[in-house]
């Protein structure tokens, strides 16, 4: 499995709970998560897409600690089934 499935899933699943799941892009800034991820009643997180077994590079886990020092929600997901419970949690429920 490749990546691509894996956020091609997270946006199916956004969608379909009303959501959004935006590519997220900073030029000139490297590291930074590949979806910005927006629910209705303004819940939102960013998440890093991987392909299976693979791990967070050293400059994204720098960027992410830095989100999350401002109070930001990051996540990072390698697999298909983590989808719905990441979902979850930005959900509230």
């Amino acid at each position: 499995m490749q990546e691509n499935m894996i956020e091609q899933r997270l946006r199916k699943e956004t969608k379909a709970r009303g959501g959004l799941a935006f590519k997220f892009v900073s030029p000139g800034m490297s590291g930074v998560p590949d979806r910005l991820v927006l629910m209705p009643g303004g819940r939102m997180a960013f998440v890093e897409l991987k392909a299976p077994g693979k791990h967070l590079r050293e400059q994204q886990k720098k960027r992410k600690e830095q989100l999350e020092k401002l109070g930001f929600v990051v996540y990072a997901a390698d697999s298909l089934e983590m989808i719905g419970g990441i979902l979850d949690e930005i959900q509230g429920t």
